[in-house]
């Protein structure tokens, strides 16, 4: 499906396929030198030569033109009118959830990221902002949890760890009949696959220490609104909270960024194959990817989405084998993230969902025999053989 992903998004240079914006961008030469990079704006501080007439940037955490480059790519590629750069994935989803007060009820993906999930019932519970966590894959499940109170869906499709998919339009129609804000996590996707702004999404948020940055070497989130009114908010947040992106992460992400195309169609593939092989074997009782015939949400994916992406989860029977598996392995790193150019090998129960009590996990389907694998630019055979002889001796 990757050629699908060539339409152009609404910006200023809608002209250009997907694939060309992520290398042209607007701010990819110098304007002043002709550097073929964004320049690394390396200061706190900025002169002004003239007090009547303030410059554009006058301090680092209100704005920074490494910083502000990053956010006029992000918010390029995702189609929104307004970007933001936040020190990792959490600090830009805490920073969202920070335009909701006491009193306030968010409807919430239930299998969400853990450190979502660990967000909103350790911390914002204390501010009294309420959470009502569903199954989004069903729409009357989303319409019975509406209270006086709600101000906002939250949604994550693909899910993190099952990779349950969420019919966007779907909820973004419904949530706006209600005046609610809809906020969606695309860490999984990235807008070279889906882009929840076209389908109503009002703020689109992103882990871009995942397959953004996609090296393992910067921790960066991102935030991108879909109108003038929700950027002025998300802007103010962004310089009281003080969660900003540095100049020199900054940077790394878009380097990171303008291969991002290539790795994604490339790990697609490799995973695509994984998928169906782990689907083969009678030693692994469930298989999670969209991509997969029998997927649940296949159909609903592939009307919103224009790739199955480099995410698979499946479930090796229990929790003892799971740790028998990640031991043995050779070639995918065993760690928390997802979404470098190297695979990575995550079990959910003691990683990203280490925070959700093990009661709510099985609900949800993160079984103690879950395993996460992010497929890298890894010969898929090697990694297939690799991952073969520690299922194996893991019998």
């Amino acid at each position: 499906m990757s050629e699908q992903n060539k339409n152009s998004g609404s910006s200023n240079s809608s002209e250009l396929k997907f694939d060309t914006k992520l290398l042209h961008f607007g701010d990819e030469v110098d304007k002043t030198t002709g550097a073929s990079s964004v320049p690394i704006y390396q200061a706190s501080t900025f002169h002004h030569f003239d007090i009547f007439n303030p410059p554009q940037h006058d301090y680092s955490r209100s704005g920074n033109p490494t910083r502000q480059a990053l956010e006029d790519y992000i918010t390029l590629l995702e189609g929104g009118v307004r970007g933001f750069a936040y020190s990792s994935g959490m600090a830009a989803i805490s920073s969202v959830f920070m335009m909701f007060s006491a009193g306030d009820h968010i409807i919430v993906t239930e299998d969400v990221y853990g450190g979502t999930y660990r967000l909103l019932t350790t911390i914002l519970s204390r501010m009294q902002i309420e959470t009502t966590f569903v199954d989004m894959t069903k729409i009357e499940e989303v319409k019975a949890a509406i209270q006086p109170n709600t101000k906002a869906v939250y949604m994550e499709t693909p899910s993190n760890p099952t990779l349950k998919i969420t019919d966007i339009a779907t909820i973004t129609s419904w949530a706006q009949e209600h005046e609610l804000v809809t906020i969606l996590d695309n860490t999984f996707m990235t807008p070279y696959y889906q882009r929840p702004i076209e389908l109503g999404v009002d703020i689109v948020v992103h882990s871009a220490t995942k397959f953004l940055g996609g090296h393992s070497d910067v921790l960066a989130g991102l935030a991108v609104a879909r109108t003038e009114a929700l950027g002025k908010q998300l802007k103010q947040l962004q310089n009281g909270l003080g969660t900003v992106l540095g100049a020199q992460e900054s940077w790394l992400l878009m380097r990171g960024m303008k291969t991002l195309g290539a790795r994604m169609a490339h790990s697609e593939q490799s995973t695509a194959k994984l998928a169906a092989w782990l689907n083969e074997r009678s030693d692994v009782s469930a298989v999670y990817y969209p991509g997969l015939q029998d997927h649940p949400g296949r159909d609903v994916h592939e009307r919103q989405s224009t790739g199955y992406g480099a995410v698979v989860s499946f479930d090796v029977g229990s929790g003892d084998r799971a740790k028998a598996v990640l031991n043995r392995v050779k070639l995918p790193i065993v760690a928390v993230s997802l979404g470098a150019v190297e695979s990575i090998l995550s079990y959910p129960a003691m990683m990203s969902h280490a925070a959700m009590p093990a009661a709510v996990r099985r609900d949800r389907g993160i079984t103690d025999g879950l395993l996460r694998f992010s497929v890298g630019l890894e010969d898929i055979d090697d990694l297939i053989a690799d991952l073969e002889q520690a299922l194996e001796a893991s019998k």
